[in-house]
């Protein structure tokens, strides 16, 4: 990859509401933040109306920009929407109606008429194609069209899915289905099951290949959308899309496989969290991003966040690797409603950025917890966004009111009680995030960002026990900051069902060799030197008879030895035992799948060190309304604390794009990188 001299970088993460940057200038080693309203119609809108903001905010030329990191939510709320090209599944004959038998379990367990499993391409969709390979990859029944053009050419596709049985061992029926369709539609998206997951486990291969399908059509337009505007005028930087692996792509690898991007956004906070566990020697922490839309739970554990080798959106199955998550729709947004028997709600429906909360002007008469946040004294009308956007006291006073009526309380009361709910919601969050890896909140840290995030941390904290929370530099767009240092990363995997013996070690070197081979292909198309590379292995086990597996990491293994092949038996045993509470290490242990990540390091930005300040810190005092009762409160500013100075809760501390809560009984200090550290007082 050739170095781009252009002097200025920027990460954008576009959320649901605020569209957040982070630019980095090296000429001055500065590294500043900028929000933005989200454009729902055309996320680009908002994008470019942002950098342009930042351009004359912080001097410099939109030709300076050489590269622009994008997190996208464009594959996660067209699925969401349901905004999706028109699919046609091909499929070995026979299993055409896999997408629709899924997996034999029930998601609500006690209702008596449980939703439907999502399918996103009907019956009538769905072809059956004549072929079938045997596990292993040889053939049992040959490939033949039999008027396959003819019908697909009646159902009029936007966009193709070929997914057949035991592709992921053999993948030539596959390819040939795909020329053989290519050469009748030319310039007709088709995506293959193995190239974008060949793995074991028909349904989840099935419906990742169709939501890649599906999605190419929409994110290839909003590409060619976004790449014709930034053709025009000075503003012609290098791009890349985020991941949901937390690294980032080409254009053309978002455009060929989008399913890539479906959690886009969300990974850039998981990578600034294990960014600053190193930079702030706190190996353990719980990072939560509360944005506008939803609340985004990731732990770090010994400076890294953990990979997961499948997901979900909206009830579908994603078997591709992406940043392991737990998102609830819980955020500044979220809807305070009263439902049935007159039981308060919170969330998740989101009054989104149009119309958005009450207290925003644009058109909303239901409360959210923005507008709860407001009622109590926490947020400042005046200073919302560093002052640049004002917010409705008295609009929000009476639909806060017009709620209190419907519950019998007081207004402060309604206010409170969507925040307790809030809470608790949050913190149910973070319990299980913790408790299903057997882990204790006790050993952790929280770390708090996101631009409403730091209204909730320190009394969701409290909720669980736990005693120390962070509030890092720029919290409303930290996201954004851990895009800002995203390296190329590729993930190249292949099953192949093998017993960890010295007898697959053949095999196992064999499909090593192979699966490098590929990803330093894909590497060096991308324009990577080869000093810049980096290639992990990393395999999927299980002990002999289990219907799950462990990803376990390898680390930089080519041919593996008989050695290597015990050292990756005892780190699946441990990891098993953290896990599940127990390992079993006389049982048969099966290799599934083996993964190669492949990472390309772009250059590293490198920030001028965090200057303390001098001034004064202290700029007065408000009432906020906490304990259901109204109390005096501190309100800081964050550019201004400087090492010396105690906050003591409840206290308030303002910055330009977030607001942070001091509750009773805590107390906050500077600590390193500029982080603001606040401590639970012994009870």
């Amino acid at each position: 990859m050739t170095e781009d001299t252009r002097p200025v970088r920027i990460a954008v993460d576009i959320g649901g509401t605020f569209t957040d940057l982070q630019i980095y200038d090296a000429r001055r080693g500065q590294v500043v933040a900028w929000k933005t309203p989200t454009t729902p119609a055309d996320p680009s809108d908002g994008l470019l109306t942002g950098v342009k903001e930042a351009s004359e905010k912080f001097g410099f030329a939109l030709s300076d920009v050489g590269l622009l990191l994008h997190g996208t939510t464009i594959a996660t709320n067209a699925v969401l929407e349901r905004k999706l090209a028109r699919g046609v599944l091909l499929t070995t004959a026979g299993f055409e109606d896999v997408l629709e038998i899924t997996r034999h379990f029930r998601r609500d367990l006690y209702a008596l008429a449980p939703d439907p499993f999502p399918c996103l391409i009907a019956r009538d969709m769905r072809l059956g194609v004549t072929e079938r390979l045997y596990a292993d990859g040889s053939v049992e029944t040959p490939l033949a069209l039999d008027g396959l053009m003819d019908k697909l050419r009646a159902l009029k596709p936007e966009a193709i899915a070929i997914c057949l049985l035991h592709a992921y061992a053999n993948p030539a029926h596959e390819r040939a289905l795909r020329d053989a369709v290519a050469a009748e539609f030319p310039g007709l998206p088709i995506s293959l099951s193995s190239e974008i997951s060949p793995e074991i486990r028909e349904y989840e291969r099935t419906s990742t290949t169709v939501l890649n399908a599906v999605l190419m059509p929409v994110v290839s337009a909003y590409m060619t959308k976004l790449q014709a505007r930034l053709s025009q005028g000075e503003f012609r930087p290098r791009v890349f899309l985020v991941q949901s692996n937390g690294g980032v792509c080409s254009p053309q690898t978002a455009g060929e496989q989008p399913a890539r991007l479906l959690l886009s956004g969300p990974s850039g906070g998981a990578l600034a969290a294990s960014r600053l566990a190193e930079e702030l020697g706190k190996p353990n922490l719980v990072a939560v991003d509360m944005g506008g839309t939803s609340y985004d739970v990731s732990v770090v554990q010994d400076n890294a966040v953990s990979i997961i080798t499948q997901g979900e959106i909206d009830g579908l199955p994603v078997r591709l690797p992406m940043v392991e998550m737990r998102t609830i729709g819980a955020g500044g947004g979220s809807l305070a409603r009263v439902r049935d028997g007159g039981r308060l709600t919170v969330g998740p429906e989101s009054a989104g950025a149009r119309p958005g909360p009450v207290s925003y002007g644009r058109g909303g008469t239901e409360p959210t917890v923005t507008d709860a946040n407001l009622s109590t004294g926490r947020l400042d009308a005046e200073f919302f966004l560093g002052g640049a956007m004002k917010l409705d006291m008295p609009a929000t006073g009476r639909a806060m009111a017009g709620l209190g009526e419907k519950l019998g309380l007081s207004a402060d009361q309604t206010a409170e009680g969507i925040l307790t709910l809030t809470n608790a919601a949050l913190a149910a969050a973070v319990r299980l995030s913790l408790f299903e890896k057997g882990l204790h909140p006790k050993d952790f840290a929280l770390l708090s960002f996101g631009g409403a995030g730091g209204l909730h941390a320190t009394e969701v904290a409290d909720e669980m026990g736990m005693t120390e929370v962070v509030f890092p530099q720029n919290p409303g767009t930290l996201s954004a900051y851990g895009i800002m240092f995203s390296d190329l990363k590729q993930d190249i995997a292949r099953s192949r069902l093998l017993a960890l013996h010295e007898a697959a070690l053949p095999a196992l070197t064999e499909l090593i060799g192979e699966l490098r081979d590929e990803a330093d292909a894909a590497l060096a198309r991308d324009g990577v030197a080869p000093a810049a590379r980096e290639l992990l292995v990393s395999a999927d086990m299980r002990y002999h008879g289990q219907a799950f597996e462990l990803l376990v990491p390898w680390g930089d293994i080519t041919a593996p030895t008989a050695a290597d092949l015990a050292a990756l038996a005892t780190r699946f045993h441990a990891q098993h035992k953290q896990r599940f509470s127990y390992s079993a290490e006389d049982e048969v242990v099966e290799l599934v799948t083996i993964r190669v990540t492949a990472t390309g390091r772009l250059p590293r930005p490198e920030p001028a060190p965090v200057v303390p300040s001098t001034g004064t810190a202290l700029k007065g005092k408000r009432r906020v309304f906490t304990g259901d009762t109204w109390q005096e409160a501190g309100v800081w500013d964050r550019d201004s604390i400087a090492g010396t100075d105690t906050i003591t809760g409840p206290a308030i501390i303002e910055e330009a794009f977030a607001t942070h809560f001091i509750a009773p009984g805590w107390t906050a200090r500077l600590g390193t990188a500029g982080a603001i550290i606040a401590v639970r007082e012994a009870v």
